[in-house]
C-alpha cells in the first residue's frame, strides 16, 4: 500500500498490481477517487517565491488522466486536481466540485494563447503533435 500523505491514500488492487484505488483530498472541499495508476511526477523549489511544487500525473482504468498539483509555502498549502477525459472533439475537465466540457479545437487555441504560442515566431512548434499527443495519452 503506498500513502501520499499530501493528496489521501493509494491501495493497491487484487487482480492488477499496477491499478491502485487513489483518493486525493482537495481543498475545494472534495475528495477525487479513482481506479489508476501514476504515470509520472516531480517537484521543485522556487527560490524567488519560497514555494515548494509537487505534480503528479495519473492515468486512470478508464483512460482519463488526472493531474494533482500541490504548492506549499511556509505554512500555507494548497490542494488541488483536475480529471481530464477526451471523447471524440471534446475534452472534459472535472475538479471534484465543477466540470466543464470544451470542444477540443477551442482548447487548444486557448492553450496556445495561453503559453503564448506565435506560429510566425515558433514555426517549428505544431500544434497537432500537441492534439496527437493529448489523444494519445487518452488511449
Amino acid at each position: 500500500m503506498a500513502d501520499d500523505s499530501l493528496y489521501g491514500a493509494a491501495q493497491a488492487l487484487q487482480g492488477d498490481p499496477s491499478m491502485e484505488r487513489v483518493t486525493l483530498r482537495l481543498d475545494n472541499g472534495a475528495t477525487m477517487q479513482f481506479t489508476g495508476r501514476q504515470f509520472a511526477g516531480g517537484s521543485w523549489y522556487d527560490e524567488e517565491s519560497a514555494t515548494l511544487t509537487r505534480q503528479t500525473l495519473y492515468v486512470t482504468s478508464a483512460n482519463e488522466q488526472v493531474y494533482a498539483l500541490t504548492t506549499a509555502r511556509g505554512g500555507q498549502r494548497s490542494r488541488r486536481a483536475y480529471r481530464i477525459s477526451v471523447q471524440d472533439d471534446l475534452c472534459t475537465i472535472h475538479d471534484g466540485r465543477q466540470e466543464m466540457t470544451i470542444e477540443l479545437p477551442l482548447l487548444l487555441l486557448a492553450v496556445q494563447a495561453l503559453v503564448g504560442l506565435d506560429k510566425q515566431v515558433s514555426p517549428s512548434i505544431d500544434l497537432a503533435v500537441v492534439e496527437d499527443t493529448l489523444r494519445a495519452a487518452n488511449c
